[in-house]
């Protein structure tokens, strides 16, 4: 949901709408003459993907694209001799069990840039710091706020048939997150429900502007009409922006909304 300076228009192209992020035909990753067509082609899927899940294992990779282990590793392997992937330790919540943690893939900063995804983050980011010389903190959250403004009142539109339960408005939000490009989802757990995003299109410039996360986790707060967590952000690191729902007691219902950000 963050939108930065130039970045505010609504996406109206068909991949956004599907929640992917089209890369643009010359965003082939160090494209030689002699590697075949099949290879090249296969790694703009690998490409695309990483675009959408910012990280994933090989096994996932695989899966997707209907590729055996060694097929997928050769492609990978290929990418990270080529610089356009890097390769890091998954990271495993609670209990894991015997061996070492599978590694997930990653697109360099370099291979981004190619696909065109942050064209505009250094214009947008010096404009931000420039706000915030200029009118300090106080006017970058003001910034922040009005960035999400429009999208949230698209959202809200889109989540009119939604009722109040905050897992059914979740679940909607998220159908409305990914036709913004922003490759939502939304699931039950035991304690609530979490949406995720899989995009963000200014992770770089909120990675030092945090207040465009803050406002987009009050955005998402507001919408799904309960108080939120942010776990998880693209900006900081993680591989999705992950937001937990808690489920209200029934006494609760009705309450003042709050936002709660344990992600700092």
């Amino acid at each position: 949901m963050k939108k930065a300076a130039g970045l505010t228009g609504h996406q109206p192209a068909a991949g956004a709408a599907a929640g992917r992020s089209v890369p643009p035909a010359h965003a082939t990753p160090h494209a030689t003459p002699t590697a075949p067509a099949a290879d090249l082609s296969t790694r703009d899927r690998v490409t695309q993907l990483l675009l959408e899940r910012r990280a994933a294992t090989a096994a996932q990779l695989g899966g997707v694209l209907g590729l055996s282990p060694a097929a997928i590793r050769r492609h990978l392997d290929a990418m990270l001799a080529d610089g356009d992937v890097v390769a890091r330790d998954q990271d495993v919540r609670g209990h894991r069990g015997r061996g070492r943690p599978a590694k997930v893939f990653l697109l360099t900063d370099a291979a981004r840039s190619r696909c065109g995804t942050h064209h505009y983050d250094n214009m947008a980011t010096a404009a931000l710091r420039w706000i915030a010389r200029t009118g300090g903190a106080q006017a970058v959250e003001q910034f922040a706020a009005e960035q999400v403004a429009a999208l949230e009142a698209r959202c809200r539109a889109a989540l009119a048939g939604a009722g109040d339960d905050p897992m059914a408005r979740a679940e909607a939000l998220a159908a409305a997150l990914t036709a913004e490009g922003y490759a939502a989802s939304a699931s039950t757990i035991a304690s609530g429900g979490q949406l995720c995003q899989h995009h963000c299109p200014v992770a770089h410039v909120a990675a030092e502007f945090p207040a465009l996360c803050e406002a987009e986790t009050t955005v998402i707060s507001r919408l799904v009409g309960t108080h939120v967590q942010r776990l998880a952000t693209i900006a900081h690191g993680d591989g999705v922006c992950t937001t937990h729902i808690p489920r209200p007691p029934r006494a609760q219902s009705g309450k003042t909304v709050t936002t709660v950000r344990t992600d700092r």
